[in-house]
């Protein structure tokens, strides 16, 4: 219940998940709940249920668990601990700017914190408004659409539910766009310059794309804000598209591939990639891209390779989030 000193609102961070420990176990039940869910996975629901309990979760569990292995920290799993520094350095950065106690509460989508966890911590506090920021700068049905929903199975228990702002997406921000710029050049500054820079998204099935989904758009959108930034020409970058999953076509060009024809060219010894499309560093940053594909790049003829890493709690990305939240809040306090 709010009281004359309750905070004007609260924040509600919200990114993907991840498994509590890097064992079988523990991959099992969170894919269990991420593949189970029909925003990510759209195939027939009993058809699905026999595959993934059929054989998804008797085989990738154990595989998945060794590559989180490869990437486990003293502080647990890597998108826990940046996403923890997101929220302490968030609400440090509201608290100093309003001059007032903001609470910023983190949940995931599929694991914990869970989305009605965070809220019922926030409503201790005595919010009655809460912004609720997806850490998906691009706009999907298999991300952000999905954070939306289990904000709204959350609530259905609710008797009162708080006023909210959904923030749907903010690839188009100039600040956004500006903070991966720096953390490119800046990177540039210390290690030089690559003949090629990569920047891969994560992917979704083309059929997704072919049925409405703007995401790919926003992929290119962003990738064409960060290189004009950069001052690059269009031979000095490209856009590409990494996880897929699965037989069916998902959309192009993939990373893999892509770094693999790269490697093979004469011309291109060096290239850097950078993952746009993820607010902190998590297993298909720092396994898949900064590994398995490194080994991709060099195995096919590449001599030398540069994972940069995602914004994750750098100033600059923080203040962003920060100003967003802000210029969405003022709905509700112009001041």
């Amino acid at each position: 219940m709010s009281t004359p000193n309750s905070p004007r609102f609260g924040v509600m961070l919200v990114n993907l998940g991840t498994p509590e420990n890097p064992d079988a176990a523990s991959v099992r039940k969170y894919l269990a709940e991420f593949l189970s869910d029909p925003r990510v996975i759209r195939v027939p629901r009993l058809l699905w249920w026999l595959i993934l309990h059929g054989i998804i979760l008797r085989v990738r569990p154990g595989k998945v668990a060794k590559l989180y292995q490869t990437i486990w920290t003293d502080n647990g799993s890597p998108l826990m601990d940046f996403s923890r520094r997101q929220q302490a350095a968030l609400q440090a950065w509201l608290s100093q700017t309003t001059g007032g106690e903001i609470p910023v509460e983190l949940a995931m989508s599929y694991g914990e914190p869970s989305l009605a966890a965070a809220g019922r911590r926030l409503a201790t506090t005595g919010v009655e408004r809460i912004v609720v920021l997806p850490l998906y700068p691009q706009y999907s049905s298999t991300t952000t659409a999905a954070v939306f929903d289990g904000l709204a199975r959350a609530l259905q228990r609710c008797p009162d539910i708080p006023e909210l702002v959904f923030i749907r997406d903010y690839w188009r921000r100039d600040d956004y766009l500006a903070a991966l710029a720096a953390s490119i050049r800046e990177y540039w500054d210390e290690h030089g310059e690559p003949d090629r820079l990569l920047l891969s998204f994560h992917g979704i099935p083309q059929r997704y794309e072919d049925t409405g989904d703007p995401y790919p758009s926003h992929c290119s959108g962003t990738a064409r804000g960060v290189a004009s930034r950069l001052g690059l020409t269009d031979q000095q970058w490209s856009e590409s598209f990494q996880s897929r999953f699965g037989r069916e076509e998902w959309v192009k060009p993939y990373t893999d591939e892509l770094l693999a024809q790269w490697g093979a060219d004469d011309h291109i010894n060096r290239v850097d990639v950078v993952c746009p499309a993820f607010a902190a560093d998590c297993l298909e940053t720092l396994e898949e891209i900064e590994e398995q594909n490194r080994v991709t790049f060099l195995e096919a003829g590449g001599k030398d390779y540069h994972y940069i890493h995602c914004l994750n709690d750098r100033p600059d990305h923080i203040r962003m989030l920060g100003q967003l939240i802000l210029e969405r809040a003022r709905a509700w306090d112009p001041t």
